[in-house]
């Protein structure tokens, strides 16, 4: 299993957005996320609504914009 921490891609499995591409910025605790995405809202995320992938990128900043960026070039 792919583990879940900050800079995973994932993909969201439930809610509007599923299907999407996001990253976790931040860990919550040990049940929720704060996560972004292309077409993915800054949001708090439950991490059974994720699906870890393999791909990771580094959160350089904590600007929303230049992760979006770097998650579209993934």
């Amino acid at each position: 299993m792919t583990a879940i921490e900050v800079g995973r891609i994932c993909i969201k499995t439930a809610g509007r957005e599923a299907g999407e591409e996001c990253v976790i910025l931040d860990i919550i605790d040990k049940n929720f996320v704060e996560v972004v995405g292309v077409n993915v809202k800054n949001r708090r995320c439950n991490i059974k609504h994720l699906e870890p992938t393999e791909k990771k990128i580094e959160i350089k900043s904590d600007n929303i914009e230049e992760i979006k960026k770097q998650l579209e070039k993934q």
